[in-house]
């Protein structure tokens, strides 16, 4: 049974930090393109960075110099650390998977996946307060 689970969402004051943590079983991602994407209430869900099987990392825009995504394939695992966080990155936070290289473009700043990603975690609240 394929499952994503993430960890490490939480409440937060401005300028604090968060690590967030995904973990796959059931199949194993060493090639596949990793990413997490966040919904703000009443907002379109949106891809925040990618990292693909060379661990070659894009972001969007709004969170260049303060995120950071990277990948543990030895243990099935990506994560997102958070810096100096602001009010705006409340959001769910959901961890992707997609069984194909990364085809992704950053279009004005904003990153755009052009192919569904296979699998998805249960999402992972972290609030900026």
């Amino acid at each position: 049974q394929v499952q994503l689970v993430e960890s490490g969402g939480g409440l937060v004051q401005p300028g604090g930090s968060l690590r967030l943590s995904c973990k796959a079983s059931g199949f194993g991602h060493v090639n596949f393109c990793l990413a997490w994407f966040r919904q703000a209430p009443g907002k379109e869900r949106e891809a925040v960075a990618v990292i693909d099987a060379n661990g070659d990392a894009m972001y969007t825009d709004s969170v260049k110099g303060r995120f950071t995504i990277s990948r543990d394939n030895a243990k099935n695992a990506h994560y997102l650390l958070i810096n100096s966080l602001k009010i705006e990155d409340t959001a769910k936070y959901y961890c992707a998977v997609d069984n194909w290289a990364c085809l992704v473009t950053n279009d004005g700043g904003i990153l755009r996946t052009h192919r569904s990603f296979d699998y998805w975690g249960q999402g992972t609240q972290v609030t900026v307060s």
